[in-house]
């Protein structure tokens, strides 16, 4: 059915459009054949080109026709039918011009029955060359994603969330110079962040910052956390604002679960390492139960900072976890925590 509407239509109505129809489908198929190294798509765009090129074989030529027609000579023909007609007698005719006298003897004037040779055009040599123009588009689109950016192709940003008119709680009034979640996520996700994790090639996949308090203090310490997230790592940092001294805090790791403890300083001030597993919390959406019970979840790795190199009380912590168990080396911590800790003023002398 779709044929025979071709078929009807006009011949300048129809060629343009299967021309560049058959042009784009070409290229594209041909394009998509390069890249996949497919040769049914390779055969399919050589067949679609191949149709494009013989229907601007076909204007070419009604072109050439249209421009030059056909003259036909009938001169001689006119000649010996006048010369089988019996000849009137002849009369007296005006003197010709003195011009037109000059024009005869010099025999510049047209001469019936000629016609100026035309040059023709080949016209399968248009056709390969415009073959040749689709080869070219087809090498064009295959060379230029390799030279020039794609916006489809480039990773998307990660940014913080705006919580700057989020109402802060009331441990946050009480504590001098406090930072808050969105300062902590803006300082965490860094655009180098991945390549101090070791995994350069990557690109964060979240980035959060919340305004939260200390659990067991009844909301009276402030604990603003960020967390950034990777197909490999993820981080955590937040800034605990009590009393507590880095070395208070490693005397209380004695008593925890925390193993892998090591002391050291970052920056002028205080610092210890320390490892833990996370939790691990099933959810069962579909059954309608509230889930399994807390498991434990993968290994966690943490670099306790203090707040000031007094040690007045308060740290920062960093820390590194993966789904898979795999963690950076501690260094990785120490990098990120010498970004972090310059955004996060010190605490000053009560």
């Amino acid at each position: 059915m779709f044929g025979l509407l071709l078929r009807l239509l006009p011949f300048w109505v129809r060629e343009p459009p299967l021309i560049v129809v058959g042009s784009v489908l070409g290229v594209r198929i041909m394009y998509l054949a390069v890249r996949d190294q497919s040769g049914v798509a390779a055969c399919l765009g050589a067949v679609f080109l191949v149709f494009t090129a013989l229907r601007v074989h076909a204007v070419v030529r009604a072109l050439r026709a249209r421009r030059n027609p056909a003259v036909p000579v009938a001169a001689n023909t006119a000649a010996v039918d006048a010369a089988a007609q019996p000849q009137p007698q002849p009369q007296p005719q005006p003197q010709p011009q003195p011009q037109a006298q000059l024009q005869a003897q010099a025999g510049t004037g047209p001469r019936p029955g000629q016609v100026a040779p035309v040059k023709e055009h080949n016209a399968w040599g248009q056709a390969l060359a415009a073959v040749a123009l689709v080869g070219g588009l087809v090498a064009v689109l295959w060379v230029a994603p390799r030279f020039m950016p794609s916006d489809a192709n480039s990773p998307q940003v990660v940014t913080c969330p705006d919580a700057s008119h989020e109402k802060l709680p009331r441990a946050y009034q009480q504590t001098p110079r406090p930072v808050t979640g969105g300062e902590l996520c803006q300082a965490l996700n860094r655009p180098d962040l991945a390549q101090l994790l070791g995994t350069p090639g990557e690109t964060a996949n979240t980035a959060s910052g919340t305004n939260g308090t200390a659990p067991l203090t009844d909301e009276k310490v402030a604990q603003p956390e960020a967390e950034v997230t990777f197909d490999t790592y993820t981080v955590n940092v937040s800034a605990t604002y009590n009393h507590l001294s880095t070395g208070q805090y490693v005397k209380l790791m004695k008593f925890g679960d925390e193993t892998d403890v090591k002391t050291l300083t970052v920056l002028g001030r205080p610092a210890v390492f320390s490892s833990d597993h996370t939790m691990k919390v099933e959810i069962d959406l579909g059954s309608g139960s509230s889930g399994g019970p807390v498991g434990q979840g993968p290994l966690a790795r943490t670099l306790s900072v203090a707040l000031d190199r007094e040690d007045r009380g308060g740290y920062c912590d960093i820390t590194v976890w993966s789904t898979s168990g795999a963690l950076p080396d501690d260094q990785a911590l120490v990098d990120i925590a010498e970004k972090v800790l310059p955004r996060i003023p010190e605490r000053s002398a009560r």
